[in-house]
């Protein structure tokens, strides 16, 4: 066997996924079309947002790249939802898309057993029902445990600009993937079309930045990284303008020879990145639609124009650009365009993201019906570390949904399968304060641990991380205040004052108060830690009680997981089932109680049957 896993394509799926199998050990293989593009950003030069960044945080705490990389590109920094409560908070930076590709290389290259080669791979080795390997466009083979397949919206994708001018592509430069598209079709795989796009980018020196609102960073002190830290490049603002009037008429008047409405894509787009023609007509009573001019990077001036994705000929996108304040003698520097690619019905993926019909064989990314950098990531670093898992006869390591937005993904992904490109909220999870930005590392962190995806000296900073934590909370609970020295702080925040002496932990849970500026006015020192470890503490203690709750709501969705549900079940003649229940069940072949139940259109009396007759089975049997 030449490798244990072969991770095809070099996107943020594909990174995550040959890192992870590397850390563990294995003897990875990572093949793309051109070695200079693993960790393109290929849409928005920005990593993280509302649920995405808690995303990045959870992949940065199994061991993976993408945190590390933004670290190293960040040239702005925001945390989204700072006004609302802490489970909804949201990091987003934006990066410099140069260097955040060069810094993905660089750390997969710190990686001894992963293996990098140039190649386009033409079709999948298969072994009855197994993949044993691949073979290249130039006449190479490689053989492998387990094949991991990220193929973004290469797999017979189409760019469309307008209704006349369409380009069989991956992403503008980098031709489709037809080969394999046609193998997975020929062997009887579900494959469907969704569509997805991106925006204009313009030259920022013909931007007249007078008109427009400058947006500057914030929170210095944050990494995503939670084992190593990097000095930031140099900052830069972004700058908000506006789709008016004068632009929607455009549109309006041209929006027939747009690709989407002039009938040249079929394929649906994402509902939550709509493009500008999507957001006229759908949106007919909006005065103007907000425009984000985002700095690609540092060495140029070169802005992305995120708010005007589009699928309009170059000639109505240089026009509507010319109708936005600032942009009035905007240069066009790359057009807009809209992408129409394969993906496969994730419904046919077990829980671990391998494919049923086909051993060995594990999709993550885009061609699962995701959009999204982050929600890419999460999948890879998923297959990555189920590949190895596999490959070497252990127990896949499925993410419940209260361990992680990971787990809420793949689960989503797996059992409701998608209707359009999945994206991930914070609403999608029922345990949203569980799952907060802050506490990723304590959440997943001993896991990737037990897994071995962490060196040596991150399982220190783990270890210490987790010491330091408990010895804040015991602290708070040992530290007290007096009235002479809190009131006076209480008074500031508008809280009512004490008469007696104060427990920090009693003190903290009242809105508006800081346990770092409690600790200073009490009879301790204060305990020596980042703002990031604070900030978490501070969480747990403020929402003891609330987290208390969906912990609970948390063991019995554990309870209901734990009644496991036999592969071989013949749900098309289980009659006490409805006829929608039997179709669905059989389609998704649930592995419990659980997540059978979060399948559309199972009902409670149909859970009830299935115990039923689980358990007579289990009787018979016996």
């Amino acid at each position: 066997m030449d490798f244990e896993i072969i991770v095809i394509g070099g996107g943020h799926a594909g990174a995550e996924a040959a890192s992870s199998a590397a850390r563990m050990g294995a003897r990875v293989l990572l093949v793309t079309s051109a070695l200079e593009t693993i960790g393109q950003m290929s849409c928005n030069p920005a990593i993280g947002g509302v649920a995405k960044g808690t995303v990045v945080r959870e992949v940065d705490a199994l061991g993976g790249v993408m945190g590390r990389a933004a670290d190293r590109a960040t040239i702005q920094f925001r945390m989204l939802n700072r006004s609302k409560g802490p489970a909804v908070w949201s990091p987003r930076a934006q990066c410099d898309r140069g260097l955040y590709r060069r810094a993905v290389r660089s750390l997969l290259e710190e990686q001894p057993s992963l293996h990098m080669i140039q190649g386009t791979v033409s079709r999948l080795m298969i072994r009855g029902n197994r993949v044993v390997g691949i073979e290249t466009h130039d006449g190479r083979s490689f053989s492998a445990g387990s094949v991991i397949l990220t193929a973004g919206t290469f797999l017979r994708g189409r760019i469309h600009m307008g209704t006349d001018t369409q380009i069989p592509a991956g992403r503008a430069g980098d031709p489709a993937v037809v080969e394999i598209a046609l193998q997975m079709e020929a062997l009887g795989l579900a494959v469907d079309r969704f569509k997805t796009g991106t925006p204009p980018r313009i030259d920022g020196r013909s931007v007249d930045y007078s008109v427009l609102e400058r947006q500057d960073g914030e929170s210095p002190d944050y990494r995503f990284s939670q084992f190593v830290r990097v000095e930031r490049p140099p900052q830069l603002p972004c700058w908000i303008t506006w789709a008016g009037p004068e632009v929607k008429e455009i549109i309006q008047e041209q929006i027939h020879k747009s690709a989407l409405y002039g009938g040249a894509i079929a394929g649906r787009g994402p509902r939550y990145c709509p493009s500008i023609e999507d957001k006229i007509v759908k949106f007919p009573n909006a005065e103007r639609h907000q425009i984000f001019l985002e700095p690609e990077g540092l060495e140029t001036s070169e802005l992305y124009v995120n708010g005007l994705s589009t699928s309009l000929p170059v000639d109505v996108q240089i026009d509507f650009l010319h109708a936005v304040p600032g942009l009035e003698n905007a240069r066009l520097t790359r057009a807009g365009y809209a992408i129409e690619y394969d993906y496969y019905p994730p419904q046919q993926l077990t829980p671990w993201l391998e494919v049923k019909a086909l051993e060995g064989l594990f999709f993550a990314g885009q061609i699962n019906g995701t959009t999204g950098y982050e929600e890419a990531a999460g999948q890879g670093i998923a297959a990555g570390i189920n590949a190895v898992r596999r490959q070497r006869g252990e127990e896949p390591v499925i993410l419940g949904r209260d361990a992680g937005y990971i787990g809420v993904l793949i689960d989503d992904l797996v059992t409701r399968g998608v209707d359009e490109p999945y994206r991930l909220f914070t609403s999608r999870s029922e345990y949203r304060l569980l799952l907060r930005q802050d506490n990723a590392l304590k959440r997943l962190g001993p896991l990737a641990a037990e897994l071995g995806v962490l060196s040596s000296d991150e399982k220190k900073i783990l270890e210490d991380r987790m010491r330091r934590e408990e010895e804040i909370v015991a602290a708070s609970d040992a530290a007290t205040v007096t009235p002479a020295d809190i009131n006076p702080y209480l008074a500031s925040a508008g809280q009512a004052p004490v008469s007696e002496r104060q427990k920090i932990k009693d003190l903290v849970k009242r809105p508006g108060l800081e346990l770092r500026e409690l600790f200073r006015r009490s009879d301790r020192s204060l305990p020596e830690a980042g703002d990031d470890l604070w900030t978490s503490v501070e969480v747990e203690l403020k929402y003891a009680g609330y987290l208390v709750r969906e912990k609970q709501a948390a063991e019995k969705l554990a309870e209901m997981a734990g009644f496991q549900l036999p592969a071989d079940l013949p749900y098309q003649g289980m009659k006490t089932l409805s006829t929608e229940a039997r179709q669905k069940l059989d389609r998704v072949r649930p592995r419990s109680l659980a997540q059978a139940g979060r399948i559309p259109g199972v009902s409670p009396s149909d859970l009830h049957n299935l115990v039923l007759v689980v358990m007579r089975r289990k009787h018979q049997a016996a």
